[in-house]
C-alpha cells in the first residue's frame, strides 16, 4: 500500500458501490483472481466523468470489461467507449459482460496488439483511460497524445508500483527492473510534456491525471517515440499480458 491501509479502508467504506451488474462483475472477477480497478479508483473515475462529461472515451486494456462498463454508466448517456484488448481468454468474457450490462451498442472492443490498434485509430477522444501493461506506457504515449482532444483528459492507472517506483533499480527484483525503469521514464515524460498538465496522485496504486493543453515554446521536453518492448519482460494486459482493469 502506498497510502495508509486503514485510511484507505475507511474511505472505501464510504463508497456506496455501483449496484447491479457492475457489482456482480466485480465479485466474479475477484473470485476468478482477475484484478479490477480499486474502489478508490472507481470513485475517482466517476468524479472525473461527472465533471468532464466526455462523449468519446478510449480505454487501453479491457480485461473483463468492468472499467469500460463503469465509464459508460457514469459518463453522459450519449457517450461511446472504445476499448482495446489482446488477451484472448478474457475477450469473450468482456463481450458477455457488455451484453449483460446492456451496453454492447455503446462499447466497441478492438482485439489485437495495443500499439498496432492505436496506430490505426482516428481521434479525437475526450477521455483516455490507460490500464494495460505498465512497461508499455512510455511507448503508447505519443499515440495517445495524437488521439487526445484539446482539453481532453488522460488517466494512467497503477503508476507507482506499490511504491517500488521510488526505489533504486538495485532494490527492485531483477525481473521487474525493465518495467521499473520504463515507468520512471513515463512519469518524467508525462509530467514534463509541453502538451500536458499532469498531476501524480497517490491514489490506489498511483495514478496520473493529465489534461491536453496548447504547448508553448521552451515549455517542457519532447515526448520520445518508443521502440518495441523487450520480449518476455512485461506483465500481461491489452497487448496480451496481465493487467488490472
Amino acid at each position: 500500500m502506498i497510502v495508509d491501509e486503514r485510511m484507505t479502508a475507511y474511505i472505501n467504506s464510504l463508497d456506496p458501490g455501483n449496484r447491479g451488474v457492475l457489482d456482480e462483475i466485480e465479485r466474479e472477477a475477484k473470485e476468478a483472481y482477475v484484478p479490477v480497478i480499486r474502489r478508490e479508483m472507481q470513485s475517482f473515475l466517476k468524479f472525473l466523468l461527472g465533471v468532464g462529461k466526455p462523449r468519446r472515451i478510449l480505454e487501453v486494456g479491457t480485461a473483463v470489461g468492468f472499467s469500460a462498463i463503469l465509464m459508460c454508466r457514469y459518463a453522459p448517456e450519449d457517450c461511446t467507449v472504445t476499448t482495446i484488448e489482446k488477451y484472448e481468454k478474457r475477450i469473450p468474457i468482456a463481450r458477455e459482460n457488455f451484453r449483460r450490462a446492456g451496453m454492447e451498442e455503446r462499447i466497441t472492443l478492438l482485439e489485437g496488439d495495443a500499439m498496432e490498434v492505436l496506430q490505426g485509430l482516428e481521434g479525437p477522444y475526450d477521455f483516455i483511460f490507460m490500464d494495460a501493461a505498465k512497461g508499455q506506457y512510455i511507448y503508447y504515449l505519443p499515440e495517445l497524445l495524437r488521439l487526445l482532444a484539446p482539453g481532453g483528459i488522460l488517466v494512467s492507472d497503477n503508476v507507482l508500483q506499490d511504491g517500488d517506483v521510488i526505489e533504486s533499480r538495485f532494490a527492485v527484483e531483477r525481473r521487474n527492473r525493465t518495467i521499473h525503469a520504463r515507468m520512471r521514464e513515463y512519469l518524467y515524460q508525462v509530467t514534463h510534456c509541453p502538451e500536458l498538465r499532469t498531476s501524480v496522485l497517490p491514489l490506489g496504486d498511483g495514478v496520473t491525471v493529465s489534461v491536453r493543453v496548447e504547448a508553448t515554446a521552451g515549455d517542457g521536453v519532447d515526448v520520445r517515440r518508443g521502440a518495441p518492448a523487450d520480449e518476455g519482460q512485461e506483465e500481461k494486459g491489452a497487448d496480451g499480458h496481465e493487467k488490472t482493469s
